[in-house]
């Protein structure tokens, strides 16, 4: 049964278009948190040898890639008990 507007889609399609495009932008933010998490942790790493705050950068770099990465939000947590640990906290 056609729709009088033939610019209309039939519900599944647009459900199924709407679903692409969700998935799409999921897809593109977990490549640029990727991206940008993976640049910040580089940089900090680099900063290691050279002159700059790595103590602060790396966990930075962490941080943005456990927004979306599982295996950096564990990664962050170990960082924190074993800044907790040294520091005499935990």
């Amino acid at each position: 049964m056609p729709s009088s507007d033939p610019q209309r889609l039939p519900p599944f399609e647009e459900r199924r278009r709407a679903n692409v495009s969700r998935s799409a932008v999921r897809h593109l933010r977990r490549l640029a948190v990727g991206v940008i998490g993976l640049t910040v942790l580089a940089i900090g790493v680099a900063m290691i040898v050279l002159p700059g705050p790595a103590t602060v950068v790396i966990p930075l770099g962490l941080g943005i890639l456990a927004v979306e990465f599982a295996w950096a939000r564990r990664m962050l947590e170990r960082l924190k008990n074993g800044a907790n640990h040294v520091l005499g906290r935990g």
